[in-house]
């Protein structure tokens, strides 16, 4: 359904949109992650069991250092009785210590293991449900949402943005609880062994979070610049890639490569200053860890000298001090992710809380009985407010006939198929089906009447008898072969390497255009619905099979009343009513003879028509 184009966002060089999620101020960050996290509230259970075994193999392996320095004070110890000829070293005594924090750091990497393990169940089981409703929440959102954006852009909210929501939320999930964990315990830990050496160690921690802050200030637009442009790119080569061959035709190779790297050069800025952010906490984090850990260092060994502590803890204290730098730094790593985590996580969201299309009518109507008499009482509508494309239609038409719908381009014929279908909704008048108006049906139940062939042909990557058995699933190979013969293109099926069992690839490139139109009549002749819409249904074949599809939906349509669009108007000659758009309007109604006969604007492009063939 082509024909109504309207522009309803800025749009650049080969129709590409540039709306990616939303605007560029600051997001709501805190209010995303609570989100996200209420979105996760079905895994709480499971969210309990992982944070308990992260807790507990963190603190098992913070046990480890402070049992490790007592076998070196025990080495220790012994070597001075040794040499001082007073005792010797106790093996023994350092073998079970040993042994102990062996123990303690296989129960440590047991409990990491199991969290990790649930962990990962949980974040694909977000993603899994996320990319679930995605797809649900797409049958349910207006035709408008997607006709105002790139497929490129929707798909990035189904790939890009939850691949990243999946695997940040993986790693920093467990990173936070780990070295949260991680830092309380070992700053337990390190009181126990030395007060004054804690608190100078203590000092980095005011100049850590300084540099924290400072990143998480000015890295969140940079990711959330780098997710928005990545949707773009994406959209960009959706788009030209499946418009590769126009390209190519009209020689716009540069123009779309230099498109292209404007929008790839503000990815790359972007995701450069991000990452730029996330890998420069690692280096400076290490240098402040080290200064710390040279000050702890020295105050050690003043401690050791006046005998305050042993030299065990000396060396437990090290470790610990290493352990907790470690943690802060992961904690800053983790900041970034989260940014990442938020940003992703934010236009999903977007996508999820769009307006939806209502789809229940309080009470519906039964389309059990219904013959299918269409009226169009004094409609109007525009896709904008501001500009109204139908301004007062008005037609009845009877159960059974056959009605043409003409005009020139962007007179609003495809636009009276979307208001019959509740595509769109009338702004005023009402669209009625046997004297129901269309919004007292259910949105599915409604379309159950229709049966639709479009200018734009639409197949998918599967066998020609998935294709045609999809306008009725339950049809079997004998009614899908009777819908081909009744569309003439049963035997170019046969001539193909499988016959009805070929393959169409992705792309459907396989078969021509006119092939492709047949089968989608195909399609509707097998589905045999009350009301039947051919939207330009045989623009893409040649005149021959033009004259046998017309025969096919001549048959098609008796008995039903159909909906024909058409631009050659030869085709519509026997329709038992035509009606004649103009700017919205009806201007002229009745049949073929009765038209011509008015000599008005019906004749007019009639003959220029005739005039036309006769001059070829």
């Amino acid at each position: 359904m082509s024909e109504e184009r309207r522009d309803v966002r800025p749009r650049g060089p080969m129709g590409h949109g540039h709306g990616m999620g939303g605007g560029e101020k600051a997001k709501d960050f805190k209010g995303t992650l609570r989100k996200l996290f209420r979105y996760m509230d079905k895994y709480k259970i499971r969210f309990l069991f992982m944070l308990i075994f992260a807790v507990a193999g963190t603190v098992f392996s913070i046990v480890g250092p402070k049992i490790l320095g007592k076998a070196t004070t025990e080495l220790f110890n012994g070597l001075v009785a040794k040499v001082s000829g007073t005792g010797a070293i106790n093996f023994t005594r350092i073998g079970e210590i040993l042994l102990g924090v062996l123990g303690l750091y296989l129960v440590s990497a047991c409990f990491t293991f199991i969290q990790g393990f649930v962990m990962t169940g949980i974040s694909n089981d977000v993603t899994y449900s996320m990319r679930r409703d995605i797809s649900k929440k797409m049958h349910r959102m207006p035709m408008k949402y997607f006709e105002s954006r790139t497929h490129g852009e929707i798909l990035s909210r189904v790939t890009n943005d939850v691949d990243t929501l999946q695997q940040s939320l993986n790693q920093s999930v467990t990173q936070l609880i780990t070295s949260v964990t991680m830092i309380i315990g070992v700053l337990v830990m390190m009181f126990s062994i030395n007060v004054w050496m804690t608190l100078c160690a203590l000092l980095i921690l005011p100049v850590s979070m300084g540099i924290i802050g400072t990143v998480m200030k000015h890295s969140q637009k940079y990711f959330r610049g780098q997710q928005k442009y990545l949707g773009e790119v994406n959209g960009q080569i959706e788009e030209i890639y499946a418009g590769h061959s126009i390209v190519k035709a009209f020689n716009k190779e540069e123009d779309v490569v230099n498109v292209f790297e404007e929008t790839n050069q503000k990815l790359y800025e972007s995701a450069w200053k991000s990452q730029f952010f996330s890998g420069i906490m690692m280096p400076v984090m290490q240098f402040v860890g080290n200064v710390g850990y040279v000050m702890v260092a020295l105050l050690g060994g003043y401690f050791v000298i006046q005998k305050s502590i042993e030299v065990g803890d000396i060396q437990s204290f090290f470790q610990y001090i290493r352990s907790f730098t470690q943690p802060i730094t992961q904690v800053a790593q983790v900041t970034n992710m989260l940014q990442s985590t938020a940003a992703a996580a934010e236009r999903v969201f977007e996508f999820l809380d769009e307006e939806e299309e209502d789809q229940l009518a309080e009470n519906p109507v039964n389309i059990a009985n219904l013959k299918g008499n269409v009226e169009f009482d004094h409609v109007a509508f525009g896709y904008n407010p501001e500009h109204v494309v139908i301004h007062d239609f008005s037609a009845e038409v009877k159960d059974g006939q056959k009605v043409a719908i003409v005009g020139p381009t962007g007179a609003g014929k495809t636009t009276m198929v979307k208001l019959l279908m509740r595509f769109y909704d009338v702004n005023k008048g009402a669209v009625k089906v046997d004297g129901h108006n269309v919004q007292d049906f259910h949105r599915s139940q409604l379309r159950e009447m229709f049966g639709m062939v479009l200018q734009d042909t639409w197949l998918f990557n599967g066998t020609i008898m998935e294709n045609i058995r999809y306008g009725r699933l339950d049809a079997t190979d004998e009614e899908v072969v009777a819908a081909a013969k009744a569309a003439h293109i049963h035997d170019f099926i046969m001539t193909q390497p499988g016959g009805y069992q070929m393959e169409l690839n992705e792309e459907t490139s396989n078969v021509s255009q006119g092939q492709k139109q047949l089968l989608t009549i195909a399609r509707a002749i097998l589905a045999d619905n009350r009301i039947l819409i051919l939207d330009e249904a045989t623009s893409s074949v040649d005149t021959r099979t033009e004259v046998q599809i017309q025969k096919a939906m001549d048959n098609l349509m008796e008995g039903r009343t159909s909906f024909v669009i058409a631009h050659r108007l030869s085709t519509i000659r026997d329709a038992d009513l035509i009606l004649v758009m103009k700017d919205g309007d009806i201007i002229e109604q009745g049949d073929h003879e009765e038209l011509i006969a008015a000599q008005g604007f019906y004749a007019g492009l009639y003959n220029s028509q005739f005039e036309k063939a006769e001059a070829v």
